[in-house]
């Protein structure tokens, strides 16, 4: 199937290395996506458009079959109402002042997804996994941040009342609740909350030292940032069929609701950024010796790495807090 696929491409250094890739890949969830693709295209509305393409992929007869899987469990209740799935590569280093910070908020279990890693994350994750706090999945391959996610929606959708999808570089701040799931319970009816983010910079910071991430690194952007309409959400699994991307789910019942509590009706990249109730701090470059480290070990999403103008594109000080 590889051949296949890769058989237009003229130059045969990057036949062969998307050959390499595709082995790598997922075919049957590229596949089923690019169906989706194709079917949800012809839908006008982009919020209609985006929900089905979510649907399309995940399948309509298993659609149905979620429907009457979800009804027939109505009455089973969760064991935890707040979970945290993720998926890593590489991200040792990061993950014990992750963890501490969204446990002391109430986050119940954390769904750890580890692609490929090579450096320390088994070893801090160890008395995680063994007290029973961390589930964990060595799950091999590129492209993975979909199929995780949505792996992680199939296998625990009775497991947790909410399911918050975040990276290690993303720390969920309430502002106006102690916990998070102080705030989490004002939403009970929603399938999804979607958070906005608040990009941090290097601070000038050219070398990694001592210290936690948000400890070092105490400049963020201006809050209404275009890059902060970004979100990320938070799931009740129950009411939702899969992920359209990375950001936002095809959902099954309910509706979709801002950090305020109204309805998304626009898409997060149409609507003005919201950090006032709750917010998700993204160190996404840190100082510039880990940025190139992060830019090494390849994304989570697509084949490609991230560029130098990266940095300069998400290296925001403009406010200390």
């Amino acid at each position: 199937m590889s051949n296949i696929l890769t058989a237009f491409i003229p130059n045969r250094s990057k036949r062969e290395k998307w050959r390499e890739e595709l082995v790598k890949s997922d075919l049957s969830f590229l596949m089923r996506k690019g169906l989706a693709e194709v079917m949800a295209g012809v839908i006008p509305h982009k919020m209609t458009r985006n929900r089905w393409r979510g649907i399309f992929r995940y399948g309509l007869l298993r659609a149905l079959k979620l429907r009457w899987k979800v009804y027939r469990n109505r009455a089973v209740s969760p064991k935890h109402y707040l979970a945290v799935c993720a998926i890593a590569k590489n991200e040792g280093p990061y993950f014990q002042e992750w963890i501490e910070w969204h446990h002391n908020l109430e986050v119940e279990k954390f769904y750890i997804y580890n692609n490929e890693s090579t450096d320390n994350t088994e070893e801090v994750l160890a008395p995680y996994i063994a007290s029973g706090l961390v589930e964990y999945v060595f799950r091999k391959g590129v492209k993975q941040q979909l199929p995780v996610y949505d792996d992680c929606l199939e296998k625990h959708r009775l497991d947790a009342r909410w399911i918050a999808f975040i990276d290690l570089d993303e720390f969920i701040v309430p502002i106006q609740d102690k916990t998070i799931p102080q705030f989490l319970c004002r939403f009970e009816g929603a399938s999804a909350v979607e958070v906005n983010w608040l990009v941090y910079g290097s601070g000038g910071a050219k070398k990694k030292v001592a210290g936690g991430v948000m400890e070092r690194f105490k400049r963020h952007s201006e809050p209404s940032h275009i890059l902060n309409r970004n979100v990320k959400s938070i799931v009740n699994p129950r009411r939702v069929f899969s992920f359209i991307g990375c950001h936002e789910v095809a959902r099954m019942s309910g509706k979709t609701v801002d950090s305020h509590g109204q309805s998304v009706r626009k898409n997060f990249r149409d609507r003005k950024p919201q950090q006032d109730v709750i917010r998700i701090n993204h160190y996404s470059v840190k100082s510039y010796e880990e940025f190139l480290k992060k830019r090494a070990r390849g994304r989570a999403r697509t084949l490609s790495i991230r560029n130098l103008d990266y940095f300069e594109q998400f290296d925001l000080n403009d406010i200390e807090g």
